[in-house]
């Protein structure tokens, strides 16, 4: 089935750091992205406990063709799963019959040697998680369609405790169960304990939430909120969106804008911009205008693109990051300034260039976060009284760049026009 095929697929793909799950997810050509990214998600979850059993079953010794990663989602829905139903094995339900009886006889013998009884509990008794798995899941209220308040009052009458604005990442790190918190630093985001699930929530199936994360490492689609509450365009500012489906950060500009204003969104995947367009429409968002184009080759003189911009992305990397925004800066020189922004965000730019600072970075051991990395441009303004031999002379127009999934803008914008570039 070309569930399985897809989905072992997507998980070659994470290990190997072609992306992150949603993004390959949504980059496959599979019709239901739910239930493959709901049977990735899993098998993931699960992945050291299956590779304990397939390796004690002796599965890939025996099935030389079985390739591991599929031999993963299979067995995955075999044992822990929903079993193979009807014709939904396909061509493999015959052969993981062959090996049913001992698989399920080594995941008994795990559980038995780990004292669990139930297969949630040996998650339990893992290794210590790193870093990454304790970050907390953060929830954007789409303000299109509601307010934080109401979000929080329906959760409030499902049990949850709302346990108000957070003080410090310590109030975050100490979250359990049913508990949640408004972030200390960002509005209308909503704090849960690491690991929560609420894909089946209806708020999120109404589009009344969206699961966002501040910011989390991921490739080109993973959602971060930072990058639009520091552009913060104001309602009926024209923003451009570099790289934009799935389209989480897209939906969130759109709330800051009031759906007042335009946004450009440009993405190169045409299966993506489809998953994308049903996203939006599900959020509320109606001031959007989706392009299958590369945003690069777009002429940076074109009035529609300047003034403002945020450089973001998943990446820890300088080559990426710092060292990208001092070659725009001495590129642009006295055309475009760092901004200073959030000063009370832990972690800071690396010191390679002066003003490095004011960039931002995120990582799970010092802001509770996936890996990130943004930073805030601005035009600079030339004094009316400077003439146009004294105004800084406008950078030539280089040749496009290819490399599709950087999002350093370009600049050129009438004012009061925003723009994005994000990775």
């Amino acid at each position: 089935m070309a569930l399985y095929a897809t989905a072992a697929s997507v998980l070659a793909g994470v290990e190997s750091r072609r992306g992150s799950i949603k993004g390959l997810v949504y980059a496959s050509s599979f019709q239901n992205v739910k239930q493959l990214y709901a049977l990735v998600c899993e098998t993931q979850r699960y992945s050291s406990v299956l590779d304990a059993v397939i390796t004690s079953a002796g599965l890939l010794r025996a099935e030389k063709k079985l390739r591991p990663h599929l031999a993963k989602v299979l067995v995955y829905e075999l044992l822990l799963g929903k079993g193979f139903k009807g014709g939904s094995g396909g061509r493999w339900k015959p052969l993981l019959d062959r090996h049913q009886a001992r698989l399920k006889a080594e995941l008994a013998r795990l559980k038995v040697h780990r004292g669990v009884s139930k297969n949630e509990d040996l998650l339990q008794v893992e290794s210590k998680p790193g870093p990454a798995s304790q970050v907390p899941r953060f929830v954007r209220v789409n303000t299109l369609k509601t307010c934080c308040d109401d979000a929080v009052d329906y959760f409030k009458r499902q049990g949850f405790s709302y346990q108000g604005r957070a003080s410090s990442l310590e109030d975050l790190r100490a979250l359990k169960g049913k508990c949640f918190l408004l972030d200390p630093l960002l509005p209308e985001l909503l704090v849960f304990p690491a690991q929560t699930d609420l894909h089946d929530h209806p708020l999120y199936q109404a589009g009344h939430l969206i699961l966002q994360d501040k910011p989390r490492a991921c490739s080109a689609c993973q959602a971060s909120c930072l990058p639009a509450v520091l552009l913060a365009p104001p309602p009926g500012s024209h923003v451009i969106d570099a790289c934009a489906a799935p389209g989480n950060k897209t939906s969130h500009l759109a709330a800051l804008l009031k759906n007042q204003g335009k946004i450009f969104a440009f993405d190169l995947d045409a299966g993506r911009l489809a998953s994308m367009a049903t996203l939006l429409a599900r959020a509320g968002v109606s001031c959007c205008e989706l392009a299958e184009e590369d945003f690069l080759a777009i002429s940076p003189s074109d009035q529609r693109y300047r003034q403002r911009l945020v450089y973001s992305t998943c990446s820890l990397c300088q080559e990426e990051n710092e060292d990208v925004v001092r070659d725009a800066l001495q590129q642009n020189s006295g055309t475009f300034r760092l901004v200073p922004v959030l000063p009370s965000w832990p972690h800071r730019g690396l010191g390679t260039f002066p003003g490095a600072e004011r960039c931002l970075r995120a990582s799970p051991e010092t802001t509770l976060t996936g890996g990130f990395f943004v930073a805030v441009l601005e035009r600079v303004e030339v004094p009316s009284s400077v003439s146009r031999a004294e105004a800084p002379a406008p950078p030539p127009e280089a040749a496009p760049r290819r490399k599709r999934r950087r999002r350093a803008a370009a600049p050129g914008v009438p004012p009061g026009t925003e723009q994005e570039g994000k990775r």
